[in-house]
């Protein structure tokens, strides 16, 4: 992974906007154009760690129904967070059903990853249409867990028995990523989501699911160095209340014992902004990265540069500037189908991301503008 001795880098979260014209996914040109755009767009944004804007995805974790067999089990509920305390504004949003439920296919057989074709696909467009003002290369992939929490479980006897599977399973992409030369990013949001999906459970039993979902993941990525990957945790990348979303404090120290190098957590949203203040009291490991995210991405709104210095001397200041690359919240096309923030505001977010990034370096540098 690479880190600038001078500079604060930017990078993203992974899914980036799709243009008009990919109206077909399974339309190998149309992806390879549309990477080629998005990484031309990244560039021009001023992102110095670019990817392929998951072109050829649906969903940041549901595409790997159309890579993986044993998806083919009818949907069970996946509620959406923290709507239950606000009717009204669930109804407003969702209409009679005022809370309901996301169908995705359920495992109803053994899962396995038969095909690497889509994945090596992915790998060649990033590397074609990648330019030299990139300082690195990163591909996202979903983490075990949150395949699990998208994709309920029908066919294995435990939850433990279905993540050893979807390990064993997910570790062909891994690999492939890997091998291949880029960063891989491994996507985590079930480490914070799965808090809030209905079960009554205290902190502690609930550090215990996310010590297990690291355990399978450590294992997944055991063939991959630490420095070769990224973690990015998150609570969601929805517009709603938030307010049952657990605490970064209780989870974040499981979190920085977990393989990859470098952890892309939230950091400019209103819920979760003021958490940079943990990193006072909680160490970052030698050799720990942090990505904060220092733009939102469920808003429109376009955040002042200066904020953006703001957000990235924060994290500066109490983990070191060398351990600090500017990020977004969350993704700005986490499902294709959705739209939260328009895309031509979604790059003019990146874009003052790279400028507040430029100021930030300037003040923790000396560095003339």
């Amino acid at each position: 992974m690479k880190t600038s001795p001078d500079r604060i880098l930017t990078t993203h979260t992974g899914s980036l906007p799709r243009p008009p014209s990919l109206t077909d996914r399974h339309d190998g040109q149309a992806v390879r154009d549309a990477v080629q755009q998005s990484v031309t767009k990244q560039l021009a944004a001023g992102v110095d760690i670019v990817n392929d804007g998951e072109m050829s995805k649906a969903g940041f974790a549901t595409y790997v129904i159309e890579r993986m067999s044993g998806f083919g089990g009818p949907p069970i509920a996946v509620p959406r967070w923290g709507y239950e305390d606000f009717p009204e504004y669930a109804r407003k949003q969702w209409g009679k059903g005022a809370n309901p439920a996301v169908g995705n296919p359920s495992c109803d057989g053994p899962v396995a990853y038969p095909d690497t074709s889509q994945v090596e696909a992915d790998i060649a467009n990033l590397r074609a249409a990648s330019a030299a003002a990139a300082t690195e290369l990163f591909m996202s992939a979903a983490s075990p867990g949150v395949i699990a929490m998208f994709m309920p479980n029908r066919y294995y006897p435990s939850t433990e028995d279905y993540l050893a599977a979807l390990a064993d399973a997910m570790k062909t992409e891994y690999d492939a990523i890997y091998q291949a030369g880029l960063l891989l990013q491994l996507d985590c949001p079930d480490l914070a989501c799965e808090w809030a999906r209905g079960e009554r459970r205290t902190v502690g039993e609930f550090r215990k699911t996310v010590a297990q979902r690291l355990a399978v993941l450590d294992y997944a990525t055991r063939d991959i160095p630490g420095e070769a990957m990224r973690l990015h945790l998150c609570w969601g990348n929805y517009v709603g209340p938030h307010h049952t979303d657990i605490p970064l404090a209780d989870i974040i120290d499981l979190v920085l014992q977990a393989k990859p190098m470098a952890v892309s957590l939230e950091g400019a949203n209103p819920r979760h902004e003021h958490e940079w203040q943990l990193f006072e009291d909680v160490k970052l490991p030698d050799g720990k990265i942090l990505i904060p995210g220092v733009v939102d991405s469920t808003t429109n709104y376009i955040e002042h540069p200066e904020l953006v210095a703001q957000r990235i001397c924060r994290y500066a200041g109490v983990v070191g500037r060398g351990n600090v690359i500017a990020g977004t919240d969350c993704g700005f096309g986490t499902f294709a189908s959705q739209v939260i923030v328009e895309p031509e505001i979604a790059w003019a977010k990146l874009a003052t991301m790279a400028e507040g990034a430029q100021l930030a370096s300037s003040r923790l540098w000396g560095h003339p503008r």
